[in-house]
């Protein structure tokens, strides 16, 4: 099953990737019984709502020429939020030549995420425990990555907040977002031009493995640097979006 739907998003996955996704999710089922990682445990519904839709950004390299860009090449990527791994860990083994930082503010989730990493061979990903607002100020995050993904649930303003200031010029940020999204990514043009990007399409796509399900991914591009008072500090970004 596993296979067959990486197959169908458009990757041919070796023995050895298909054996990491499995490893994963025994490791993830076990944690889960101790520590709150995700409400789906049975395996179909990981495979399909976790692994599968965590690598659907795929798709949109297919049809998006900067995105493309950056996936075939040996760029950096950053999860904002990444939780128990996703998108992060699922697009880290598909793809091993990227360079991978998953970001998430409970030191609990980054301990598990070290055991996954080293449970899986994973020598391209690196997990820290920081706030985004926090880790943003350093030089070595800030402005530094080709690629930002999240799959936080957060409207799309805060997320931008959170997520352009770690993306170099001319890079993307594309978040994961549910089907009934798209007016509220499209009323967010004005708060991602602050800070300094541009919505360049959004992609709608169906989940691989379900019937209804709707991907939105829209693709924002890095124009101009990010004002350095952004990501503001004190939870200002969710509780006073910018507009």
């Amino acid at each position: 099953m596993l296979e067959t739907l990486l197959k169908e998003i458009g990757f041919s996955p070796t023995d050895r990737q298909l054996n990491q996704f499995n490893l994963f999710y025994q490791l993830l089922v076990e944690k889960n019984k101790v520590m709150n990682l995700t409400a789906i445990t049975e395996y179909k519904d990981v495979v399909v709502k976790h692994f599968a839709d965590s690598v659907l950004i795929r798709k949109v390299q297919d049809i998006n020429e900067g995105i493309a860009s950056v996936m075939s090449g040996k760029g950096r990527v950053i999860d904002m939020g990444t939780g128990a791994g996703f998108p992060g860990i699922p697009l880290a083994i598909m793809y091993p030549e990227l360079d991978f930082v998953l970001m998430d503010s409970l030191r609990k989730r980054i301990g598990f995420l070290d055991e996954v990493i080293v449970k899986l061979g994973l020598d391209n990903v690196v997990p820290i425990h920081a706030r985004a607002e926090e880790a943003a100020r350093k030089t070595e995050y800030r402005e530094a990555f080709d690629l930002a993904v999240s799959r936080a649930v957060a409207k799309t303003p805060v997320l931008s907040e959170y997520c352009l200031p770690y993306v170099k010029k001319g890079g993307y940020f594309v978040p994961y977002k549910s089907s009934n999204a798209e007016a509220e990514i499209r009323e967010s043009a004005g708060a991602i031009r602050i800070l300094g990007g541009d919505t360049v399409d959004i992609y709608s796509l169906n989940l691989t493995g379900t019937d209804d399900t709707v991907r939105l991914m829209p693709v924002i591009k890095k124009i101009n640097s990010t004002d350095k008072k952004y990501p503001r500090a004190g939870g200002k970004p969710d509780k006073e979006p910018l507009r």
